[in-house]
């Protein structure tokens, strides 16, 4: 990514038409890895403002995380005037994360259509870590809607 003065941690429509303007995916420092129709792969680094009171990564933060992976695997699809949302989610936090992890986010479609379903594995990994360790998941509902207009 590259920093400007408006945009300090970079520009995300290069990685995503739907990232254009979403300042909260920018904010966390998301990096999208890879996408394909009704998947997606980002990763971040938990940073120190993003850790609770016990100095574990905030569930909220996490949720943030998974949510911006669900969004882009529910909206990888050409743009036919129509948006995908979500319509309610279950979160399992299985583990906790630690600041200078890196988290990454796997969502992939169970079911798609007007309403789908999607599974969001959160994986982290330090620099000593051998393996990434599996610490929520996240299954998200969605509805596609028709786009607002601006």
């Amino acid at each position: 990514m590259t920093d400007s003065p408006t945009r300090p941690y970079g520009d995300l429509a290069a990685q995503h038409r739907i990232l254009k303007d979403d300042f909260a995916s920018e904010w966390m420092g998301i990096r999208v890895v890879r996408t394909a129709p009704g998947e997606a792969v980002i990763e971040m680094e938990l940073r120190r403002e993003m850790l609770n009171g016990f100095g574990i990564a905030h569930g909220g933060m996490i949720f943030a995380f998974a949510d911006s992976a669900f969004a882009l695997a529910c909206n990888s699809h050409e743009d036919n005037g129509t948006i995908t949302v979500a319509s309610g989610v279950d979160v399992n936090f299985l583990r906790p994360a630690m600041q200078g992890q890196t988290i990454t986010a796997h969502a992939k479609a169970v079911h798609e259509g007007r309403s789908g379903v999607y599974d969001i594995e959160v994986t982290a990994q330090g620099p000593n870590d051998p393996e990434p360790v599996l610490i929520t998941l996240f299954r998200g509902r969605s509805r596609t809607i028709p786009k607002p207009a601006k």
